[in-house]
């Protein structure tokens, strides 16, 4: 799967996000080894604690369907309709990537048109 089609992935599951209290719209594609995609999206709640982020909903949705092993990210995020290539995985989706991923794992962000790429390890 090219990174251009991981980011159009995330960006889709970017529409499911739930973010009424930032509104900081998140979307994940996560690709397991064997090719298939896990999405995710954030879920905020009022209670700050129990919001859940997307990258984070797309680890344990594969990690509950046994996948195991990952080769890239993808994380479309950003205020309202814009798309931060900028928007960094926070460090407890970065740890919780880091249980089920090599420091070299490509985390890609932004958009088809205009994405960076980082490393876990990054």
């Amino acid at each position: 799967m090219t990174k251009e089609a991981l980011c159009a992935a995330a960006l889709a599951a970017r529409k499911q996000a739930y973010a009424p209290y930032s509104d900081c719209l998140v979307g994940a594609a996560l690709l397991a080894t064997d090719g298939t995609l896990y999405t995710g999206c954030n879920v905020e709640n009022a209670g700050y604690t129990p919001t859940n982020c997307a990258e984070r909903t797309a680890v344990f949705k594969a990690v509950s369907e046994g996948e195991r092993e990952f080769t890239a990210i993808a994380v479309a995020g950003g205020m309202g309709d814009s798309i931060d290539p900028a928007c960094t995985p926070c460090g407890v989706c970065r740890q919780v990537l880091a249980e089920f991923c090599a420091a070299d794992m490509p985390v890609i962000l932004g958009t088809p048109e205009n994405l960076r790429v980082l490393t876990l390890g990054d």
